[in-house]
């Protein structure tokens, strides 16, 4: 069932979650003990998701080669976005492998690994929508979003477009998932949704009937995997693999495979706002 948190709702429980100090083993327990374990969603195309059953996406296979180059096991739990972060953050889980957006709120929390894809934010429409073909006719329309992701962070972008035509920022609605925010979309509930650019071109082409592209509502972004800040060595050695990606062509072949396009990224792990700013042109 959908749930719909309102925005004052939703910050509470960021920043309860967000106060709660990590406690997740760094490299030297997880060798010690013979195992990590990373936390992953399963309704988020074409990051994670579920295929006849069985998980598939982008990330299925980063875990893949993961578990080729670690020498030591690796456990995935498939948890709800909405508690993933937190889930992480507490030591629950050693790291998130999942589609994470980079953000100055959860920089304060986590370190992340060097990029593996662009993460800039675009609205999608109905594809019989016939206005909602400029940022000023977004106007007092309302918005999805899936709570406690990286959109919400950043829609004061969107909100300053608006304001810069003469309008305003509608109401937000959030969703446990995406595929709800899509479902209500389709159904007229809401009148569009925002979502990193490879969902939405994901999307689209899936459902070119039901859903199209619209335009950019934020500035560049990233995505990549987050590492609570007390594991700094789990953080060299996940940078470590991504360079072994890298070098090898593996990165390459499998941002082609899910994203259609490969991307020119940084090549070192994000620590802090002022890098992530200086990185993204923010």
């Amino acid at each position: 069932m959908k749930k719909v948190f309102g925005k004052y709702c939703l910050a509470a429980m960021i920043s309860l979650a967000f106060s709660l100090h990590a406690v997740a083993a760094d490299l030297p327990e997880i060798e010690k003990t013979g195992t990590m374990k990373v936390a992953t969603e399963d309704d988020y195309a074409p990051f994670n998701f579920m295929n006849n059953g069985q998980t598939d996406g982008f990330n299925k296979d980063m875990l893949e080669e993961l578990r080729k180059y670690a020498k030591f096991n690796i456990n995935q739990s498939i948890l709800p976005w909405t508690g993933l972060l937190a889930a992480v953050s507490t030591g629950q889980y050693d790291m998130a492998l999942t589609g994470a957006v980079i953000t100055d709120e959860r920089l304060n929390v986590f370190n992340f690994t060097p990029p593996w894809a662009s993460a800039q934010h675009y609205f999608v429409k109905r594809a019989d929508e016939k206005g909602l073909n400029t940022i000023a006719e977004l106007s007092g329309k309302k918005v999805g979003v899936q709570a406690g992701s990286a959109l919400l962070a950043r829609l004061p972008e969107l909100k300053a477009m608006l304001e810069k035509e003469g309008g305003k920022l509608g109401p937000v609605v959030e969703y446990q998932s995406y595929p709800e925010a899509y479902a209500d979309l389709a159904n007229k509930r809401v009148d569009y949704v925002i979502n990193v650019v490879i969902s939405v071109n994901d999307l689209v082409k899936a459902k070119p009937k039901v859903f199209a592209k619209g335009l950019a509502v934020s500035g560049p972004g990233y995505m990549a995997w987050p590492i609570p800040k007390n594991s700094p060595e789990l953080l060299k050695f996940m940078t470590g693999f991504m360079n072994h990606l890298t070098e090898t062509g593996k990165l390459a072949e499998l941002q082609k495979k899910w994203f259609g396009e490969t991307y020119t990224l940084p090549k070192e792990p994000i620590t802090s706002a002022d890098q992530f700013h200086k990185l993204a042109g923010i």
